[in-house]
């Protein structure tokens, strides 16, 4: 009988992590989980000085993070950070594409410039930097990349038509580089996030009747923690998911069995 600690088996330390979308909600828990195992965040905001303010944070409670400018939706900021990481920290071993954004209208009248901006940041957005991404971990012959996806894409929601399309994208997208990455040694790997109490959430939260109607689905009843993403996050970038490739892992409160 091997002797060896299992939880070894989720080590990040030494690691080298970039999240994006991780100056708050389920960004930035994650990105302070992955710290907590171990591993260098490089924390990817918008805003330079929330995404230094988050790092800041980190790092004052024990953690190796630092902090970088970067909107997913500009496929050259993306190269520049991506080149300039990995030359500073001689590689990247785990990305986390966390950004995405929500718009909400009835399908009918849904707005062509808010359409475009749910597809530009949801698909677009983290496919380009999956691909640049996916470039520098071939080359160094290793990496996990976990997208941040949804329940939705498997089921409609209302009034979110370009969101449930974005992350049925999104799921699609995962399969495909896991089938084409998978045995040259990347792991390409998804989160399907059930509702979670986060900024995307909160018009729904402030609404009493919805709210209840919403969590009369979910089996456990009530709305995630960010903090609960990150248990799968860790799983996915760690060790102990080493022949995990094209997966769409619920972390949902039971949403999808019921």
């Amino acid at each position: 009988m091997s002797t060896t600690n299992p939880l070894h088996l989720f080590d990040l330390t030494g690691k080298v992590a970039l999240v994006t979308g991780a100056t708050r909600g389920l960004g930035r828990a994650v990105a302070a989980g992955l710290a907590r195992a171990g591993a260098h965040v490089v924390v990817a905001g918008r805003s330079r000085e929330a995404a230094e303010k988050t790092a800041a944070e980190l790092e004052a409670d024990g953690a190796h993070a630092s902090a970088v400018e970067l909107d997913v939706t500009r496929p050259e900021q993306a190269r520049h950070v991506l080149a300039e990481t990995s030359e500073q920290h001689h590689g990247l071993d785990i990305l986390v594409n966390n950004a995405g954004v929500i718009e909400r209208h009835p399908a009918e009248d849904y707005p062509a410039d808010a359409w475009h901006r749910v597809i530009d940041t949801n698909v677009h957005g983290a496919f380009f930097l999956a691909q640049e991404t996916g470039r520098l971990m071939l080359a160094q012959g290793h990496g996990r990349i976990v997208n941040i996806a949804s329940v939705l894409a498997y089921s409609g929601g209302r009034n979110v038509v370009a969101y449930a399309a974005s992350k049925g994208a999104l799921a699609q997208i995962t399969r495909a580089l896991a089938t084409e990455w998978a045995h040259r040694g990347v792991h390409v790997n998804a989160i399907a996030a059930g509702y979670f109490s986060t900024d995307l959430t909160q018009d729904l939260r402030d609404d009493p009747a919805r709210s209840r109607a919403l969590l009369s689905r979910v089996p456990a009843g009530r709305f995630g923690r960010p903090e609960e993403l990150v248990g799968a996050v860790v799983f996915l970038s760690s060790p102990a998911a080493d022949y995990v490739h094209g997966a769409l892992l619920e972390v949902d409160g039971g949403w999808t069995a019921a």
